[in-house]
């Protein structure tokens, strides 16, 4: 867990630093800079979606995921998260509606992809932290990023990734016997894809919002599907 303290940490640090800076920054400038981050996005979500082995297991991963997530309103409860702390945490000290935007925002792109997948599995099994400790690196040259661009949400995402990547890091522990080089893959594949969405809606080229949270189920669901489809396979 120490990697995982160590990431919220960056997260919390940039996104201090660029809330502090953010007056600074002409509205232009910061505009321009989350086209940058959202295009980066994209490139970080296709690198990883290109990785799978098996293009079916993402168009099921996705459609079955995505409903779970329908029928569970992750969406929306995330989005009240934030409202939540909005309203009641900070109690009207930071006005502005990008509050939520930039706490699902960060959310999404501190916790989805696949250095978080990849670093939580292997600090969980090998106790080996390198991956993680160069995603915070990342991590805190984006929240610096978005905490200019969308204010005081982004440090808050520090509590996600707390639960989600640390509750990976944990997990990877009890389930490495049955996580497969190729479970593992099509996690990282799965996250990528919904990461594209995620570069979709910070681009804002339609009024429509793809609701990302939605699919995060379908991160997990390869570890149903990779070996129901080798069993079937046999079978065939």
């Amino acid at each position: 867990m120490l990697a995982v303290f160590v990431n919220m940490a960056t997260v919390l640090i940039g996104s201090a630093i660029g809330i502090l800076f953010r007056n600074k920054i002409k509205e232009n400038y910061i505009k321009t800079i989350i086209t940058a981050l959202a295009l980066v996005t994209f490139v970080i979500g296709i690198t990883s979606a290109i990785t799978t082995q098996n293009l079916l297991c993402i168009i099921v991963c996705m459609a079955l995921g995505t409903i779970l997530g329908e029928l569970l309103r992750l969406d929306d409860r995330i989005n009240n998260v934030g409202d939540a702390l909005k309203r009641k945490v900070l109690k009207g000290r930071f006005e502005g509606s990008r509050f939520t935007e930039g706490f699902v925002s960060a959310c999404i792109l501190f916790c989805v992809g696949s250095m978080t997948i990849m670093g939580s599995l292997e600090a969980g099994v090998n106790h080996n932290y390198s991956i993680i400790f160069a995603k915070s690196a990342l991590d805190f040259v984006s929240a610096m990023m978005f905490g200019a661009a969308m204010g005081v949400g982004v440090a808050f995402s520090a509590l996600f990734i707390l639960v989600f990547q640390g509750g990976i890091t944990l997990l990877a522990g009890l389930v490495s016997p049955y996580l497969s080089q190729a479970v593992i893959t099509e996690m990282t594949a799965v996250g990528g894809t919904i990461l594209i969405g995620m570069g979709f809606n910070m681009l804002e080229l339609s009024d429509k919002r793809v609701k990302v949270a939605n699919m995060l189920p379908a991160i997990f669901l390869p570890i149903a599907y990779v070996p129901f489809a080798a069993w079937l396979g046999g079978l065939l």
